[in-house]
């Protein structure tokens, strides 16, 4: 089983830049695919990105291309979003999760594996 902590969350204001960690345990976290969901107060919880248990294969949800970036270090077992250029519409909870299948998939069933979430509040 695969345990995940995300951290980096915060208070910026409108175009400022934050970075997510989701820190990983588990026996095959190498080879799971990882991926950033996101919950804003009353809505349901969306897709952000994805990225394949190589690193190579991403994908990205429409409202975030060209301005946010996911990554992985399988040496660290962390995965990161790099987001950029935030907007008030990014305030959510950004949840990391963690799939044993090693389908690059953006629906939320299929991913196994979940951490408590980290905030992000953007001002304008």
């Amino acid at each position: 089983q695969v345990q995940l902590v995300e951290s980096g969350g915060g208070l910026v204001q409108a175009g400022d830049s934050l970075r997510l960690s989701c820190a990983a345990s588990g026996r095959t976290f190498s080879r799971y695919t990882m991926g950033w969901f996101r919950q804003a107060p009353g809505k349901e919880r969306e897709f952000v990105a994805v990225i394949g248990w190589s690193g190579i294969s991403t994908v990205y949800a429409d409202s975030v291309k060209g301005r946010f970036t996911i990554s992985r270090d399988n040496a660290k077992i962390t995965v990161y979003l790099q987001m950029n250029s935030l907007k008030p519409e990014d305030t959510a909870v950004y949840y990391c999760a963690a799939g044993r299948s090693n389908i690059v998939t953006k629906v939320p069933n299929l991913y196994d594996y979940w951490g408590q979430g980290t905030q992000v509040t953007v001002s304008s």
